[in-house]
């Protein structure tokens, strides 16, 4: 991994191959979005201005020095999973967003990008840097199985490949209800040990506990799972919550295969 990258971005914390990149943005030191959207707020459907995103996404290839645009998703908290393994268009028009909540490529170059602002990022990566993945991976589109279809897409097998878990509403601040906890326990039992009841009906959620949980049952190894302890409900400097202000920005998590040099 690129140990040099700029701020601002949280580097993904895992022994991935070189030659793989990962990282998510964070909201302040970049961009030129307002309040309740400041700073550097990369989504176009939250309701900032979209002169506002188009200028800081212009200023993400600039500021990471991307080899491409990112190839974004319009997001649905499903399971979808797209394959980009065909470059980029060279016209000046941006690439149409297709719905999936996940991205899979064996393309050199090609930035895969997953937008959040509470939900969990998670990117994947072969061993051997042939290919890579990120999937956006809520507690709907977790419970769908999203994690589960995005290795199905890979045609790397699962002891080869690393998966890091980035910022999303962490265990002890994220409140959920009786729909959540039983779109998970319904499916495993064993998923119960990732809720911590604070009242009749309701519980906090452990979203990485559960990634985890999904990813070992669908043949990850557990010691290939990193990541997990950035909270983006608690910390409000660096990170966009939906749940914390309703109203706000989000941050994207990017991958990609560096291209040969």
């Amino acid at each position: 991994m690129n140990s040099g990258l700029p701020e601002p971005a949280v580097r993904a914390n895992w022994p991935g191959p070189t030659g793989v990149q990962a990282f998510t943005t964070t909201r302040h030191d970049a961009g030129i979005s307002r309040s309740p959207f400041d700073q550097f707020n990369l989504g176009a459907r939250c309701g900032d201005d979209p002169d506002a995103v188009g200028r800081n996404r212009a200023e993400l290839i600039q500021h990471f020095d991307l080899p491409s645009a990112p190839r974004w998703l319009r997001q649905v908290h499903g399971r979808h999973v797209l394959r980009f393994d065909r470059p980029s268009s060279t016209t000046a028009e941006p690439e149409p967003e297709a719905d999936a909540d996940a991205a899979v490529t064996s393309l050199p170059g090609t930035v895969l990008a997953i937008l959040s602002a509470d939900c969990l990022p998670v990117v994947f990566a072969a061993d051997d840097a042939s290919e890579v993945a990120a999937a956006h991976a809520g507690w709907r589109g977790l419970a769908a199985g999203v994690l589960e279809a995005t290795l199905a897409a890979m045609r790397t097998p699962r002891e080869r490949i690393a998966a890091w878990l980035g910022p999303a509403a962490g265990p002890q601040a994220y409140e959920i209800g009786r729909e959540v906890f039983d779109a998970f326990v319904s499916f495993d039992a064993a998923a119960e040990r990732a809720f911590a009841a604070t009242s009749r009906g309701h519980w906090r959620v452990d979203l990485c506990a559960l990634a985890r949980q999904r990813l070992v049952s669908a043949g990850m190894p557990p010691g290939n799972i990193h990541g997990g302890g950035l909270c983006t409900i608690s910390d409000a400097q660096r990170f966009y919550s939906h749940r914390r202000d309703g109203l706000t920005g989000r941050m994207a998590t990017l991958a990609w295969i560096d291209r040969p040099s």
